[in-house]
């Protein structure tokens, strides 16, 4: 099946901005560890600030990588990283239109949504911060999810009938 236009659109936006905001977030996080008087955009106020939660032990592997690996551990990455790999992965398998590729979708945007949901607690309730960049990821990860729930069942959906033109003699 070909990958609609619009949904192509969609999916390159949401992921194109997703990208950018994981190498804001990379930056930032990679700035502060350099320079800890290093102030981000995105650090409005003590209580809106994301190099805070960036630099912060939730800001690489997701806060479990160093527990149960260690902190040299290869996959102990900024939180970035792992955005970065998703989003552009979503977007090559965006292009496929099999149902394994959307099946792959689906799978990993259920996988960045349980991350969100536990990166969003412990942004508000751990850390009581709030984090621009961290929501708006958030966000994008959910119209992800619905965009590739509505792929999947564009692809499950049994093929619509197409109406015979008798010629008119």
């Amino acid at each position: 099946m070909a990958v609609p236009g619009w949904e192509r659109a969609v999916r390159l936006l949401l992921c194109g901005v997703g990208i950018a905001l994981s190498v804001y977030a990379y930056h930032v996080e990679t700035s502060r560890e350099r320079d800890a008087n290093y102030t981000a955009l995105c650090d409005i106020n003590p209580s809106i600030s994301c190099s805070k939660v960036f630099t912060s032990r939730w800001g690489r592997g997701f806060g479990l990588v160093e527990q149960i690996l260690g902190r040299q551990s290869f996959l102990n990455q900024p939180n970035s990283v792992f955005g970065i790999l998703f989003y552009g992965l979503q977007v090559l398998l965006g292009f496929s239109g099999s149902v394994g590729a959307a099946a792959a979708l689906l799978g990993t945007s259920l996988v960045s949504i349980a991350g969100s949901l536990y990166l969003a607690y412990i942004l508000f309730y751990v850390l009581e911060d709030f984090c621009v960049i961290c929501v708006t990821t958030y966000a994008l990860n959910f119209c992800l999810l619905l965009l590739n729930l509505k792929r999947l069942a564009s692809l499950r959906a049994p093929p619509k009938k197409q109406k015979n033109k008798r010629k008119k003699n």
